[in-house]
């Protein structure tokens, strides 16, 4: 009687795949990401329902959908691979100077001192160290985080946990008002819309826009929509040159410096709020090389934006301030 041929390990590549077709819903998309065919794709995912004896997608539905069972076993691979994942970093975590590459996401607001200083530094303490340094808004660093695509980025902390990545918050930056200091102009009467000049606001697409508008909602102000941008600096020239009011935060505030003189800045009335900025990170990078960056990424912040608007505006003292 013939022998039944020996059962397949389980291999580590399914299950990755696995989880990120799960996630995207499509080969192709996994295929793009990964930079292997989609039939090879198709093969490792076919190979892992052999392998349980269950189908995991409807093979019959575009995009892919997972079936009752797919659901189940994703709820507890999740956990696994992140477990994994962690101990393959902390195990190959070895001498800063050692690492080979490291892909870091930051937004616009440290663009003009911090990140550059912080790639000097980094380029010293990692001699042998290919860098990628990449600039966007903070929906769109998260998302590089979740495809791998960065190793660590400093953004808006989310605002919900995400999968498989981790954050260590750095800074409160609370929201202001920010107004043209050549006119003469009571704060809440510009708020809640008994001045001539309009409000001037972030895209509505940024993570920190959302949270200005649901802390308006929640203060009972609806300004019209009459300007929007994306970038501060524009933001900060059109306040200074007496064409609206705007929200913003100190640390974008501390970037304008050419605009600064014909601004005034005051706190947010009647509530206030703020953003959390974080390093945030993939399981895969380093524990040796965050605290690196963590530590030098404190002392800049500090440096360069802390203590000048402090000095500048004293009551600023209790709600801009590092994140122990």
């Amino acid at each position: 009687m013939a022998r039944n041929a020996p059962r397949k390990t389980m291999s580590l590549k399914w299950l990755e795949l696995f989880q990120i077709a799960a996630e995207k819903g499509s080969l192709q998309t996994v295929s793009d990401e990964t930079g292997l065919t989609v039939s090879t794709i198709s093969h490792h995912l076919r190979n892992l329902e052999d392998h349980l004896g269950v189908p995991l997608f409807d093979h019959t539905r575009r995009p892919m959908v997972l079936t009752a069972k797919g659901r189940a076993f994703l709820r507890n691979i999740d956990g696994a691979l992140h477990a994994i994942r962690k101990a393959q970093a902390e195990a190959s975590s070895g001498e800063v100077a050692e690492a080979a590459s490291l892909r870091i996401g930051t937004i616009e607001d440290f663009d003009s001192d911090i990140t550059p200083e912080l790639a000097v530094f980094l380029s010293s303490a990692m001699p042998n160290c290919d860098f990628l340094y990449h600039t966007d808004a903070s929906h769109a660093i998260l998302e590089m985080l979740r495809d791998r695509h960065l190793d660590l980025g400093v953004t808006s902390q989310p605002t919900e946990r995400l999968r498989d990545v981790q954050d260590r918050p750095l800074l409160r930056d609370p929201y202001v008002v920010v107004l043209p200091a050549r006119l003469d102009l009571d704060l809440m009467d510009v708020i809640e819309g008994r001045s001539a000049l309009p409000f001037l606001r972030f895209s509505s697409n940024l993570m920190m826009a959302r949270q200005i508008e649901a802390q308006l909602r929640r203060i009972g102000v609806t300004p019209p929509a009459r300007f929007e941008c994306g970038n501060n600096q524009t933001l900060m020239a059109m306040v200074a040159a007496g064409a609206g009011w705007s929200i913003t935060t100190p640390l974008l505030y501390a970037r304008a410096r050419r605009f600064r003189p014909a601004l005034r800045m005051h706190r947010f009335p009647k509530q206030s709020f703020a953003r959390t900025l974080a390093l945030v990170s993939t399981p895969d990078c380093a524990r040796s090389v965050l605290e690196l960056v963590e530590g030098q990424m404190r002392e800049l912040i500090t440096r360069h934006a802390i203590d000048p608007l402090v000095a500048d505006a004293p009551w600023l003292a209790e709600s801009f301030a590092l994140i122990e």
